[in-house]
């Protein structure tokens, strides 16, 4: 058995722990697991013998920053398991209690954070419920009790370590299941430390990784857009450029409403009369006289007669929405849709002998937004709070299964940089997965070059990014180097 199953194994059992302790179980991992170089007896931690000792003490060991005493109180982050007689472990990572230091760089850092929470995502996906902080910095904030709720026995070390404590999870009985949870957060230590891992066990180590790296940010499919729309009624797709937001707006339409409803595109030049209704000059008549002319809002009331029907916006913050809808925005309240106790609007102009206007119970509304255009306002509260919001990220599993295979290393490149330094809204700028999609390499060629770097020029010129610039700047290069040394 490998080192990483003999720790496992020790942990998943709780107290008494083992015999000998646990530190020949974690002198192992170095030279087993993680390169024999990174071995420091300083960052082992064993005081499970405060079991016996009473008086509030709390057992636990773990790996610590190396640098902090031998012996102690210490500071920085530790990846640390608090053992019980009859619950098994909870293995967590917290910040010591003398604060931050020698680890502010890591504690501090986005990619950190963003680590962290893809932590849970990925945990949950394999049936292990977790918890983390949103900040691992915020030393004052306590595990919520509804939190310490859900791992009953292991009291004693949150009302100890309560505001040290930043991510937690019981560590499962069976043992394949305990082996990826322990596993899990030794390997996403290890990453922040720096660590090198073994050639026997790099595989599963760049897998878990690949995985946080997917759980980053979570996928969204027709299924569940549809899902929503079908609950909340007016639904907006936002997300960065080439995220396929009006790719999946369109394919909703065609498969799960069969084709049925209108698609119109917003811009700075669409108004209330494009959309609600206007009057329009008759040119048939030999007098000047005008005709109502239902807008496209009307045009997908009507097509909804027939059955269910989906209006889909495109670019739906492109536009001055308050003077678009008027006050058709009044009808936009998903609980007040459709029959005798529907909202109703009453219209400047009769259309079809009706100066009134309800949205019948067969449409739905289906808007994609773009996050990284700052030339654009922000849909004001009005709006947001009518409509539901679903975030859609570059998706790292289309690049995986349709690009050429230098498409991935770039993605990845590029996904590290606005992971790990982009301030909290810079990841709305990173560029979608349609950036690296092509057949083969001379068109992945021609996508970097004509697409891609440009996009990330712009960034850099307007200087959106921050703490990011200098590490984008870096990856920018490379891929232009990349490019022109395949003969673009």
């Amino acid at each position: 058995m490998d080192a990483l199953h003999n720790l496992t194994e020790a942990i998943r059992t709780g107290l008494p722990g083992p015999e000998g302790g646990f530190k020949p179980l974690m002198t192992a991992l170095f030279g087993d697991r993680y390169h024999k170089a990174r071995h420091e007896p300083s960052a082992q931690r064993d005081a499970y013998a405060l079991a016996g000792e009473g008086g509030g003490k709390v057992p636990y060991a773990g790996l610590i920053n190396p640098d902090n005493p031998p012996s102690g109180p210490y500071g920085g982050t530790s990846v640390v398991w608090f053992p019980s007689s009859d619950n098994g472990s909870l293995i967590t990572l917290v910040v010591g209690t003398r604060g931050l230091a020698p680890d502010e760089g890591i504690l501090m850092r986005p990619g950190h954070r963003r680590r962290v929470a893809a932590l849970r995502r990925y945990l949950a996906r394999h049936g292990v419920g977790a918890w983390t902080k949103p900040d691992p910095a915020s030393l004052g904030v306590k595990v919520p009790k509804t939190v310490q709720d859900r791992f009953p026995g292991f009291e004693a070390a949150f009302k100890r370590y309560g505001t040290e404590i930043y991510a937690a999870a019981r560590v499962p009985t069976g043992g394949e299941s305990a082996r990826r949870v322990v596993q899990a957060f030794l390997d996403l230590y290890a990453y922040e430390r720096g660590w090198q891992t073994l050639a026997a066990y790099t595989s599963e180590y760049e897998e878990m990784h690949a995985a946080l790296r997917e759980d980053l940010f979570p996928a969204v499919d027709a299924d569940h857009v549809d899902a929503l729309l079908r609950e909340r009624r007016f639904v907006i797709l936002q997300g960065p450029p080439g995220t396929g937001k009006t790719r999946l707006a369109n394919e909703i339409q065609q498969t799960k409403f069969d084709g049925r409803g209108l698609t119109v595109q917003f811009h700075p030049a669409v108004t209330y009369e494009d959309f609600v209704i206007g009057l329009t000059p008759d040119a048939q008549s030999g007098d000047l006289r005008f005709d109502v002319q239902g807008g496209w809002l009307l045009q997908a009331v009507e097509r909804a007669q027939e059955g269910p029907s989906l209006l889909v916006i495109d670019e739906v913050n492109r536009s001055d929405l308050g003077k678009v809808l008027g006050e058709a925005i009044y009808l936009f309240e998903p609980g007040e849709v459709g029959g005798e106790n529907a909202r109703e609007v009453t219209l400047p102009h009769k259309m079809n002998g009706s100066s009134t206007l309800k949205l019948p119970e067969n449409l739905y509304v289906l808007a994609t937004m773009n996050t990284a255009d700052r030339s654009i306002a922000n849909i004001d509260l009005a709006v947001r709070r009518r409509f539901a919001f679903v975030t859609m990220h570059p998706d790292r599993t289309v690049v995986a299964r349709l690009a050429p295979p230098r498409a991935l290393a770039v993605f990845d490149q590029i996904t590290d940089v606005f992971v790990e330094y982009a301030p909290g809204d810079g990841l709305s700028l990173m560029p979608g997965h349609a950036y690296y999609l092509a057949k083969d390499d001379t068109e992945l060629n021609d996508r970097f070059r004509y697409d891609l770097i440009p996009l990330l020029d712009e960034y850099l010129q307007q200087g959106l990014l921050g703490p990011a610039t200098t590490e984008l700047h870096a990856v920018r290069d490379s891929i232009e180097d990349l490019v022109e040394g395949h003969g673009g």
